[in-house]
This record gives C-alpha cells, structure tokens and sequence, in this order.
C-alpha cells in the first residue's frame, strides 16, 4: 500500500495522537513533580498546566478512536477543534516571538502583581526581593531576606530569562500548531477514504 492510501492515513493519524498522549503526560507530570518537590506552590499555575494536559489528552483519546474505528462524527469532531486549537496556538506562539523587551517587562509585572504565590516562588528559588524595589514591610520568602542581607530586585533577574524562556515556548508552540494543520489535513483525507476491508454497502 502506497502511503496516501487509507492504511497511511490511519497510521499517521494514531501515531500523531499517540505523539499527543505522550505531551499530555508530560504536562500533568511536571505539574506533579513540581508540586511534589516545591518548586511551585501556585495552584493557578498547576492548576492550568494540568487542565491543559488534560484536554490535549481528550483531544488524543477522540482522535485516536476516530481513527482506529473510521468514525465519522468522531473525526469530523476532531478535526475542528484541531483547528480551532491550531489558530489560538499559532496566535499566542507568534506573539511570544514578537514581543519586545518592553512589552516582555509589562507582561511580567503584571503577571508578579496578581499571582501572589507564583510571586513567592520567585523570590524564594531566585532569592530575590520585590520586582523593581522592595517595601521592607512586605514579607519575602529568599533566603537573603532571612538572614537579613540586602536583596536584589527579582526584575533584572527574570528578565536575563524571559526573553529566552518566550522564544523557547514561542518556538514549542509554532512547532506544535504546524503539527496539528498537519493534523487537521490527515484527517479531513482520511475521512474521505473508503474503508477496503468495509462491506462495500456499508455507511461510511
């Protein structure tokens, strides 16, 4: 069988969702292992990176059933919101790669004015004190701060990082929303292929 016929499209199509399940684990571990060695202690961020893992999860599980069994609704189901999952990624992959070192300083001061324990995991993995000064009244989590040596802004040192953790996500990002338009593509073929092992008067 020539790949391009339906036993290729079906192959590609599992082993993609396969690739799928895999990134999902992966996400719902780390959030795991994050919690479990107390490198993160904010339940917001756990709690997105899990409810990520575990929809791409789902999304594999529909797509790795619709392609194992041809089902129609199933991959019909599938290949919109592979669709509609490829847009929003692209949008936010493309933005994190576009963003200057301004924009990157607004993003995150606003992200250390409204996650308050994300903010003290900052401060106390980073050992640094408040984003560009510190109100010696405010409590501090780093270790400088306990033993009362002068602190360091966590600003300029989070900002060392930023620019190449965007550009590292930005990247992940592009690279997954081009395997999901792949995606979208095996399946919308894929559907439109006839079974040849299928009673030839069966719905398809």
């Amino acid at each position: 069988m020539v790949c391009g016929g339906f036993a290729c499209s079906k192959n590609c199509l599992c082993a993609l969702n396969l690739l799928y399940t895999l990134v999902s684990l992966l996400l719902i571990g780390i959030a795991a292992w994050g919690i479990g060695f107390g490198l993160i202690s904010s339940l917001r961020v756990v709690g997105v990176v899990i409810a990520v893992g575990i929809f791409l999860f789902l999304i594999a599980l529909v797509g790795l059933i619709g392609a194992v069994k041809h089902h129609q609704v199933l991959l019909f189901f599938y290949m919109i919101i592979l669709l509609l999952v490829f847009i929003v990624q692209f949008s936010v992959s493309c933005a994190c790669l576009a963003l200057n070192q301004a924009q990157q300083g607004q993003l995150l001061e606003v992200g250390w004015n409204n996650t308050a324990s994300a903010r003290n995991d900052i401060q106390r993995n980073l050992n640094c004190c408040g984003f560009r000064s510190f109100n010696p009244n405010d409590t501090c989590l780093a270790s400088c701060f306990k033993s009362s040596h002068p602190c360091s802004p966590c600003a300029p040192i989070i900002g060392k990082y930023a620019g190449e953790v965007l550009r590292f996500v930005g990247g992940i990002g592009l690279f997954f929303s081009f395997t999901e338009i792949l995606g979208v593509w095996l399946t919308y073929r894929y559907r439109n292929q006839k079974d040849p092992r299928a009673n030839p008067s069966a719905f398809l």
